[in-house]
Order: structure tokens, then C-alpha cells, then sequence
């Protein structure tokens, strides 16, 4: 499988490295207005391959995409300490209009993930480019929030994170949607869990793991610049999904036609082979699901200045 990843900064080479360790893919290019950056991180990548797996490293232009079964979009400019995800629309929606213009002229038949933010509305953007069917157009969306949802809650509860099945639904920002009421453990809804085991679940636990889920990317940028290694796992995951067609659900980001929502956002989606294949909408709270309308409004607010 060749996946090229524009974009070798932060979280474009940690999704490659990501993506090595995991013996995702036989060839890598990385491309990147900065061509030093970009050959740097292929040299100290492919340093990483012979521990892992065989696969070759390259830093290109963006011609050599050509033939990528999969593209990642890591390119823009990052977020700032303070500033929100919708904050960056207007410096990186014209950065990625001119770069799906590529991806449908070199690799028209990849499936495009999208990493950076407003990773919602930036999925907008390519998928209303043209030339791409929006089922291969898929922002990473919630799929991190989500695993810092499960995380928080596997450490409250003292458990696996993988035994926790719980969703981060929305904007992939300040409107995201934790689903409380569809969250379960070993089959059994939370609060069933919870009171079996004799572990408190109450509303101060819950606004505690609600602002570390809604504020994790403030904290770690505050202390570190920038968050990097979560998503790259993360997006090393759906490239996973897409090359085995897992038919995994995943909390990911598309522009779907059949949907009530006209702005990308994510919902339990089935990924495999070719990109989207379904939507699942959950059943919600009253309250969770007039949350849900209003990112969904929040969104589409910003959209609007997109033209």
C-alpha cells in the first residue's frame, strides 16, 4: 500500500512513524512546502523501518503522489495557544482548496483523510472541490476526543480503555458532544457498571471528565506547542481500517448527501475498504441530542464564510 502525507510536521510525521511501526504501508512519501523538513523527517523515518518493517521513506514533490492509495492531508498551519479550532478556518481553507485541486489531479482514486484543523470544516472544503466522492473524504473528526473520553472514564472506573465503549460526537472542537447515555462497559450501560462495581458517577465526576475531554488539546499545546502523537495513532488507525476493510465504527467526519446535517461532523461511522460505507446515528438523551443540533449549527455558521 503507498501513502503519501502532505504535510511532515508535527502530525504528519507522527502518523507516518505511526504508520511504520504498524506495518501499515510498503511506501511513504511526504510532502511538504519545506522540502528540507520534509527529506529530514523521510531519513529519520526510514532509520526507524529495519526495527519494524520494510517499508521505504521518501520526501517528494506533490507529482509523486501519484498512486497513493491513500492520501493525508497534515498541511495548514497549526493551532495557537488560545485559539480555538474555528480560528484557523480562514488561514487554512485556502491552504487546502489549493491542495485538493492536486490530490484530484495526481491521486483522483485515493481515499483523502484529513487531520488538520477546523478538521470539520476543512473536510468541507475538499469534499466540496469536486472530484472526490465525499465517501473518500474523511476528516479524523472526534476519533481522539473519543479516546480521551474512554481514557478518562477507564481510569476513573480502573479498567481498560479497550473495555469502554463510548462516543465523542459533533464538532471536532468547543461544541463536541460527549454521548453519556450510550456509554457502556462489557455490555452493560455505564451507570449500571458503575453502581455494580460500587464506583461513584455523579454529576462533579462527570463535568470533571467532560473539561478534560473538551480541554486536552488547550492543555497540551499550553505545555508542549502542539498535539501530535494522539491523532497520528489516531489516523494510523483508520489507515488500518481502510487497508484490512475492518468495517470498523469510528467516530470520523464526512460530508454525507443522506444526512439531516450539511456541514461533515462525526457520528459512528463504518470504515473499510473505499472509505465510508455507513452512518450510525445513535439514539440520545434529549439534551445530548439538542447538543448535537447545536454543533451541527455551530458548524454551519462557519461554513457560511467558506462561499
Amino acid at each position: 500500500m503507498k501513502i503519501s502525507i502532505i504535510g511532515a510536521g508535527h502530525v504528519g510525521s507522527s502518523a507516518a512513524f505511526a504508520i511504520v511501526l504498524q506495518r501499515l504501508a510498503s511506501r511513504i512519501i511526504l510532502v511538504d512546502v519545506n522540502a528540507a523538513l520534509a527529506a529530514a523527517q523521510a531519513e529519520d523515518l526510514s532509520h526507524a523501518a529495519p526495527m519494524s518493517n520494510p517499508v521505504q521513506v521518501h520526501a517528494g514533490e506533490t507529482a509523486e503522489i501519484a498512486g497513493s492509495n491513500i492520501v493525508i492531508l497534515a498541511c495548514g498551519v497549526g493551532q495557537k495557544p488560545g485559539e480555538n479550532r474555528l480560528q484557523l478556518l480562514e488561514r487554512n481553507a485556502s491552504i487546502f482548496a489549493n491542495v485538493s485541486r492536486s490530490v484530484v489531479q495526481y491521486a483522483p482514486d485515493a481515499v483523502v483523510l484529513i487531520a488538520s484543523n477546523p478538521v470539520d470544516l476543512m473536510t468541507y472544503v475538499v469534499a466540496r472541490a469536486g472530484g472526490i466522492p465525499a465517501s473518500r473524504v474523511i476528516g479524523s473528526g472526534t476519533i481522539l476526543d473519543t479516546a480521551r473520553f474512554r481514557t478518562l472514564l477507564s481510569a476513573h472506573l480502573g479498567i481498560s480503555p479497550h473495555s469502554v465503549h463510548a462516543y465523542v460526537l459533533g464538532e471536532h472542537g468547543d461544541s463536541e458532544v460527549l454521548a453519556w447515555s450510550t456509554a457502556t462497559i462489557g455490555g452493560a450501560p455505564l451507570e449500571t457498571y458503575a453502581g455494580q462495581v460500587g464506583v461513584a458517577l455523579g454529576d462533579d465526576i462527570r463535568r470533571r471528565i467532560d473539561e478534560g475531554v473538551r480541554r486536552a488539546a488547550y492543555t497540551i499545546i499550553a505545555g508542549k506547542g502542539a498535539t501530535y502523537y494522539g491523532i497520528g495513532a489516531g489516523l494510523a488507525r483508520i489507515v488500518r481500517a481502510l487497508r484490512d476493510d475492518e468495517r470498523a465504527m469510528m467516530t470520523v467526519s464526512v460530508l454525507d448527501p443522506a444526512s439531516a446535517y450539511t456541514i461533515p461532523l462525526s457520528l459512528p461511522r463504518i470504515v473499510g475498504a473505499g472509505g465510508i460505507l455507513s452512518t450510525f446515528h445513535p439514539t440520545l438523551s434529549e439534551d445530548e441530542q439538542s447538543a448535537l443540533e447545536r454543533s451541527a449549527e455551530a458548524l454551519q455558521s462557519a461554513a457560511k464564510g467558506l462561499g
